[in-house]
C-alpha cells in the first residue's frame, strides 16, 4: 500500500537496489571473460528495479540493452535465461532492440532440454512490431503445440498480447491453440528465468496450458457467438478440461452466453448445473455464483446452487464457509425465500469465532428472516458489534436499513439499536451509514420520525464530523417544522450556532429559518427572528449573509419566501449537472453570450424524488438489475429495474429529443416508457420502440438494426397505424437515411392528440418497416447504385393508461386512499393471473405494468399465499392515482387479484386498470 511517500527505513523484503549504482555496475557486461554468476546477480537487480516500477531513461535503457546483448556470447543456460528476461523488460524503453531478433529467434528453437526457450518466446514477442509478426508465425505455431508445457504456455500468453496489434495473423493459429487446449500436459507453470546451478527446474504437475489456450481461443472468437457456444460445449464435457482455472473461465463464458441469448439459456444452465458437482471447490463456487447472479433466475434454476452452498456452510475450513455465505448474502438481497432453506445452518454460524463469518450470517438472516425472528437477531447482533471492524459494521447497518423498509412495524427496536451504535466509537463511513439509515426511517416510516429526530439531535451535540452535522441540521430544518412540537428542536439547532465551526453555523442558520418562514405561531416566529438577529454579529461573513437574507424573507412573508425556504420541489439534479457540464465545456465560443437556460431543466416533486430514492435503496445490491453486457434480451425489465432507471432514462431522452428541430415546439417531455422489443433478437431486422408523452403529442421512437451482412438499408421509415385514428393524428415521420450492418439507427413518428392536451388517448399500433435494400459491392466496399424497396412487418404494441402515469411516493397510504375516494372516481377489476407462479412475481409485474410506486413496504411480500399491494402515482398532468391490489395464490390456478383504483381525474382509474386487463 502506498501513501504517496517512500519510507526509506522500511524493509523492502529484498536487497535495496539503487538505479544509479546498478547502471554504473553495468560495466561488468563489457568485461572479458564474461562472469556468468556476477552477471546473473546484476541482471536480477535490473529486473527487480523494472518490476518495482523504476524507469530507466531511454539513453540509459539503450546502453544497458547493448551491454546485455554482449552476454549472448556466453553459452551458460541460466545466464541466457536472465538475459532474455531483461531484454523483454527493457523492450518498452530501449531503442534499436530489433537488432537481436535473429539471436532470440534461434533460442526459441533450441534443444528440447533448453530451459531458456520460454523466455526467448516472451522476449521475441516484445521486441517485434505489428509489421513483423507474420515473420515469426511458423515459430509461434510450433511453440504452441510444443511438448514442453512451459514453452506452450509462453507461446499462448505471448499470442494473447500480440492479438491487439496483429489480430488477423494471430487468428490463423486457432487450430494449434485448439490442440493445446485439448491436451493434458504437465506444466512447469511460469518460468521467470531462475534456475538451479545444474540448469534444471523441478516440474510441477499442472495443466495451466489449458487455461492459457482457452483464454486465447475466447479472444480469437469473441465476435462469433456460435463459435463460442461450440467451444463451451466441447470443453465443458466431463473430463475434457483438467485445469480448474480453465473451467472457471468456461463457467463465466457460459453465464455470459446465457444472459445475452435467451435461446442458449437452457443448455448453458445445464452446463452450470453439472459444474456444481465438479471435484474442485473453486469451480463449484464459480458455478453457484454465476447462477445466483443470473438475470431473472427462477427458483427451480437456483435450487441446486443453493443446496451446494448450504453443504459448504458445514465445511471445517473457514474460507469455504465464508465464500459460501457471502454468495448467499448477496443472493438474499433479491430472493430471500430461496435462501431461507439455509437458515438453520446459517444460524449455527452466528457464534462462529471468525467475526467475518458471524457478520455475514447475521446480515443474511436479517434478509431472509420474518418479523418474528427480527427481535432475536437484533439482540444477537448487539453482542459482537464492538468486536468487528467498521467495514463489517457498515454491512450490518445496511442490512438493518433494508429490514426497516421491509418490516416498518419493527422500527422501534431497530431505531433503538441504531441510536445505540451511533454513540459508540467509529469512523466517518460507519457513522454516515448509521445516520443515513435513520434518515431513511424518518422518510419512509412516519411513525419513527420524532424518536429518530430526537436521537439525531443528541448525536450532533457531540458530533466530530462536520459533514454529518450539516446533513442532520438540513434534515432538522426539513422535518422539524412539520412535527407536533417543533420548538423543541430549535434549542439543539441554536446550540450549533454558538458552539460549532463556521460551516456548521451556516447550516444551522438555514435550518432555523425554516422554523420561522410560514410559521403561524407568532411567539415561535418572534423567537426565531431574535436568534437569527444574533447571528448578524457572527465573525464569518457566510453566516451573517445567510442570517440577513432569511430575516428579510421572514419580513416579506409572501408566497415566494415560503416556496424558497420550504423547497417542496427540486431540479432533476443528474440532468441539471449534465446540462451545466455541456454548457461550460461547449466548443462553441459563442455559447456564453447566452445565459444558461434553467427553464429547460425538469423539476420533480419531493414525492417523486423520494419514490426513486426508496427504489434505489431497496435494489442497490440486486444482481438481477445489472444491465445487459451486449444488448437487450427478450426478457422484459423488472418493476424495480424500471422504477430505478426511469428518471435517468427520461433525462437522456429529453436531451436527445431537444436536439430535433421538429420537436422543439412540443414542450417538455412528460414521460418515456421502457424499451419495448417488437422483434426477436435473432431476426434479420431488430426493432424496438419507446413511447414519449408530451402535453399535446405522442412520439414513437423506433430503433432499427440491420443484421444482414454486406447489405445497406436506405430511407428507413416505420408506418405506425393506431387502431383509434379519431384520437391520434400523424404529424410527421423522421426517417433514418442509412443503416449499415449492425449499426442501429432511429426513426421517429409523431402524433398529435386530437382532443387536446388534457386527453389521454389509448390505442394499439400496427407497425410496418419500409426501406430500400442495397447490396455492397465487395470490390469497392460501397453500396450498389440500384436497390429494391421492401417492407417488413413487426409486432404490435399498445399505448395504455399506464403510459400517462408516473410513480410517486407518500408516507400515509390510508389518508390518500380516503381523500381521493371522497372526491374522485373508482374502478375495480378481478383478474386470474394463471401464468404467474408466485405472489412475489405478481407483485413485481403489477407494479411495473401499472407504473405505480409500492408504498409502506408492500413491494416485499411477507406471506406467500395472500398479500395486499398498495400503489401510488401521478398522471403526467399532476392528478393522483392510488391502487389497492389484493392477491391470493393457489398452486392450481396461479394468482387471483382484485385491483381497485381511485383517481382524482375523470376516466383515469378505468384507463389504468385497462393496462392490466
Amino acid at each position: 500500500m502506498s501513501y504517496g511517500k517512500k519510507d526509506e527505513d522500511a524493509d523492502t523484503g529484498l536487497v535495496k537496489v539503487d538505479r544509479t549504482q546498478v547502471f554504473q555496475e553495468a560495466r561488468l557486461f563489457n568485461s572479458s571473460p564474461i562472469q556468468p554468476r556476477k552477471c546473473r546477480v546484476l541482471l536480477t537487480k535490473i529486473v527487480l528495479l523494472l518490476y518495482t516500477g523504476e524507469k530507466f531513461p531511454t539513453n540509459e535503457a539503450t546502453t544497458l540493452f547493448f551491454g546485455i546483448s554482449k552476454l549472448f556470447q556466453n553459452k551458460d543456460a541460466s545466464l541466457r535465461q536472465m538475459v532474455l528476461l531483461a531484454i523483454k523488460e527493457l523492450a518498452s524503453s530501449a531503442e534499436d532492440i530489433i537488432m537481436v531478433t535473429s539471436t532470440v529467434m534461434k533460442d526459441t528453437g533450441g534443444s528440447t532440454e533448453a530451459i531458456y526457450r520460454p523466455n526467448a518466446i516472451r522476449a521475441l514477442c516484445r521486441i517485434i512490431d505489428a509489421t513483423t509478426v507474420q515473420a515469426i508465425e511458423r515459430v509461434m505455431k510450433t511453440a504452441i503445440v510444443d511438448k514442453n508445457p512451459s514453452v506452450s504456455s509462453a507461446a499462448l500468453v505471448s499470442s494473447y498480447h500480440l492479438l491487439p496489434i496483429a489480430r488477423d495473423v494471430v487468428r490463423r493459429w486457432q487450430s494449434e491453440t485448439q490442440e493445446a487446449a485439448a491436451s493434458n500436459k504437465s506444466s512447469g507453470g511460469f518460468s521467470l528465468g531462475f534456475s538451479s546451478s545444474s540448469g534444471n527446474l523441478p516440474i510441477n504437475n499442472s495443466t495451466m496450458t489449458q487455461y492459457h489456450a482457452i483464454g486465447l481461443l475466447y479472444q480469437m472468437r469473441s465476435h462469433d457467438r456460435m463459435a463460442l457456444v461450440k467451444m463451451v460445449q466441447q470443453f465443458g464435457a466431463a473430463g475434457a478440461v483438467k485445469n480448474p482455472a480453465a473451467i472457471v473461465m468456461l463457467v463465466r463464458l457460459a453465464a455470459t452466453l446465457a444472459e445475452e441469448d435467451p435461446s442458449l439459456r437452457k443448455p448453458m444452465m445445464q452446463l452450470l448445473d453439472n459444474w456444481l458437482r465438479h471435484k474442485s471447490e473453486m469451480v463449484n463456487f464459480e458455478a453457484a455464483k454465476a447462477i445466483c447472479d443470473m438475470r431473472d433466475v427462477t427458483d427451480a434454476e437456483v435450487t441446486q446452487a443453493v443446496h451446494v452452498l448450504q453443504l459448504f456452510l458445514t465445511s471445517p475450513r473457514a474460507v469455504t464457509k465464508f465464500a459460501a455465505l457471502r454468495i448467499l448474502h448477496n443472493f438474499a438481497s433479491f430472493k430471500p425465500q430461496a435462501v431461507s432453506a439455509c437458515n438453520p445452518d446459517i444460524e449455527l454460524l452466528i457464534s462462529n469465532s471468525n467475526r467475518s463469518i458471524a457478520t455475514f450470517a447475521i446480515t443474511t438472516l436479517l434478509k431472509t428472516g420474518n418479523e418474528a425472528s427480527v427481535d432475536r437477531l437484533m439482540k444477537q447482533i448487539s453482542g459482537f458489534m464492538t468486536e468487528i471492524t467498521d467495514e463489517f459494521k457498515i454491512t450490518i447497518v445496511e442490512a438493518i436499513r433494508t429490514l426497516c423498509l421491509k418490516f416498518p412495524s419493527k422500527q422501534a427496536g431497530m431505531l433503538q439499536f441504531l441510536s445505540g451504535i451511533l454513540r459508540e466509537e467509529g469512523g466517518y463511513e460507519f457513522k454516515r451509514a448509521v445516520v443515513e439509515s435513520m434518515f431513511d426511517l424518518i422518510k419512509f416510516v412516519p411513525d419513527s420520525k420524532e424518536d429518530a429526530l430526537a436521537h439525531l439531535c443528541e448525536f450532533i451535540e457531540d458530533c466530530e464530523f462536520t459533514k454529518l452535522a450539516v446533513r442532520i441540521l438540513y434534515l432538522l430544518g426539513l422535518e422539524g417544522p412539520q412535527t407536533s412540537q417543533p420548538t423543541k428542536y430549535i434549542r439543539y439547532i441554536y446550540n450549533r450556532v454558538v458552539l460549532e465551526n463556521s460551516i456548521v453555523r451556516a447550516a444551522a442558520v438555514n435550518a432555523l429559518a425554516k422554523f420561522g418562514v410560514g410559521q403561524k405561531d407568532p411567539e415561535v416566529k418572534r423567537s426565531v427572528q431574535v436568534l437569527l438577529s444574533r447571528c448578524l454579529d457572527d465573525v464569518d461573513d457566510e453566516v451573517r449573509d445567510r442570517a440577513a437574507f432569511h430575516l428579510r424573507l421572514m419580513a416579506e412573508e409572501d408566497a415566494f419566501a415560503a416556496k424558497f425556504v420550504k423547497n417542496d420541489t427540486m431540479f432533476s439534479l443528474q440532468y441539471f449537472e449534465h446540462q451545466l457540464v455541456s454548457y461550460v465545456t461547449s466548443e462553441d465560443k459563442s455559447t456564453f453570450k447566452d445565459a444558461f437556460d434553467i427553464s429547460s431543466i425538469p423539476v420533480v416533486t419531493r414525492e417523486q424524488a423520494d419514490a426513486e430514492d426508496r427504489t434505489k435503496k431497496l435494489t442497490a445490491s440486486t444482481p438481477s438489475l445489472k444491465p445487459p453486457k451486449v444488448g437487450p434480451t427478450k426478457a422484459a425489465p423488472t418493476g424495480a429495474e424500471a422504477a430505478a432507471s426511469a428518471s435517468a432514462a427520461a433525462q437522456q431522452y429529453a436531451q436527445e429529443l431537444l436536439q430535433i428541430p421538429e420537436m422543439k415546439e412540443f414542450g417538455a417531455l412528460l414521460k418515456s416508457s421502457p424499451v419495448i422489443e417488437l422483434t426477436e433478437a435473432e431476426t434479420e431486422y431488430v426493432v424496438t420502440v419507446v413511447k414519449h408523452i408530451f402535453k399535446e403529442h405522442v412520439v414513437l421512437q423506433y430503433e432499427v438494426k440491420n443484421t444482414l451482412p454486406s447489405t445497406v438499408l436506405e430511407n428507413v421509415s416505420v408506418v405506425a397505424s393506431p387502431s383509434d385514428e379519431e384520437e391520434l393524428e400523424e404529424v410527421f415521420i423522421i426517417q433514418a437515411e442509412k443503416l449499415d450492418t449492425d449499426v442501429p439507427g432511429r426513426v421517429y413518428v409523431a402524433f398529435r392528440k386530437v382532443n387536446g392536451e388534457g386527453s389521454l388517448p389509448t390505442s394499439s399500433f400496427s407497425n410496418v418497416l419500409r426501406f430500400t435494400s442495397k447490396e455492397i459491392d465487395p470490390t469497392t466496399n460501397e453500396p450498389e447504385e440500384s436497390g429494391y424497396d421492401d417492407e417488413y412487418e413487426v409486432a404490435e404494441f399498445d399505448l395504455s393508461g399506464s403510459d400517462y402515469v408516473i410513480p410517486a411516493f407518500a408516507s400515509n397510504f390510508a389518508h390518500i386512499w380516503e381523500q381521493i375516494g371522497a372526491s374522485g372516481e373508482e374502478a375495480e377489476e378481478t383478474l386470474q393471473l394463471s401464468s404467474i407462479k408466485s405472489i412475489a412475481d405478481a407483485t413485481e409485474q403489477l407494479a411495473k405494468t401499472l407504473s405505480l410506486q409500492p408504498l409502506e413496504g408492500t413491494d416485499v411480500p411477507v406471506n406467500q399465499t395472500t398479500h395486499t399491494l398498495k400503489l401510488l402515482g401521478k398522471t403526467v398532468s399532476g392528478g393522483r392515482v392510488v391502487a389497492n391490489v389484493r392477491m391470493a395464490y393457489s398452486s392450481k390456478s396461479g394468482v387471483t387479484t382484485k385491483i381497485t383504483v381511485r383517481s382524482e381525474e375523470e376516466g383515469v382509474a378505468a384507463l389504468v386498470i385497462g393496462s392490466v386487463a
